[in-house]
Order: C-alpha cells, then sequence, then structure tokens
C-alpha cells in the first residue's frame, strides 16, 4: 500500500496535493482497495464551492458506494475528464491518473488539519486494532 510523502490526508481516505496553489485531491491506495473495483463516479460541477469535511461527491464500486468527502474548502476548478470514461483509473492510479477534481481552497490554513503519511498510516494501523 503506497502512502506519497508529498501528499496530506483526510481520516476518511481523500489525499490532497497542493499544486500552484490549487488543491488535487483524490482517494487513497487504501480507500479504492477497500471499495474494490470502482465503475462509476459521481462528481460536483466546475464552479461548485465546497466545504471541508462535506461530502463532494461518490465513488461508486461492485462492492458499495462511498462519499467523497472535500478535504479543504474552496471552489471546483477542474475534473478529471478520463474518469469518465475510464473510472478504473480510480483503482489502478489512484495518485496519478485517478485524481478526481482540483480545489482553489479559499482557506490554505485549512491544510494544518490534514493528516501528513506518517499519521496517515497511523491512523490506519490503529482502526486496526
Amino acid at each position: 500500500m503506497e502512502f506519497p510523502q508529498d501528499l496530506r490526508y483526510t481520516k476518511e481516505h481523500e489525499w490532497l496535493r497542493v499544486e500552484e496553489g490549487l488543491a488535487r485531491v483524490g482517494i487513497t491506495d487504501f480507500a479504492q482497495d477497500a471499495l474494490g473495483d470502482v465503475v462509476y463516479v459521481d462528481l460536483p460541477q466546475v464552479g461548485t464551492r465546497v466545504e471541508a469535511g462535506q461530502p463532494m461527491g461518490e465513488v461508486e464500486s461492485t462492492k458499495s458506494v462511498s462519499d467523497v468527502f472535500s478535504p479543504v474548502s474552496g471552489t471546483i476548478t477542474e475534473l478529471n475528464a478520463l474518469i469518465e470514461d475510464h473510472p478504473e483509473l480510480v483503482n489502478e492510479q489512484p495518485y496519478g491518473d485517478g485524481w478526481l477534481v482540483v480545489i482553489d481552497p479559499s482557506d490554505l490554513s485549512q491544510l494544518e488539519d490534514l493528516l501528513d503519511d506518517a499519521r496517515y498510516r497511523a491512523s490506519l494501523e490503529a482502526d486496526d486494532r
């Protein structure tokens, strides 16, 4: 299981990478593995305002449907067009071409509330107990 060090994580298993002041968001390797084969992703439209910790979409797999939570508050500026036709990318490349949205964060200090790779890994290990 991968835990890239350049990302921030939520306890709900989303990741966030800051690129030129924008936040690229996806679900973690752990989340995609737990979901199983992803068959559909429902995301908000570009221009939608999202709130940190609130659902902003859903990922549907052959096993279940799971909410995707926004790691930060802000406005959706981009959707990953690749996953509309190829939702399996969420499984195959969760930290690469399987990303979900780009958010223009309204408050970058919210990044401090997110977990680094070591704390995210520790939270998963604690949940296994």
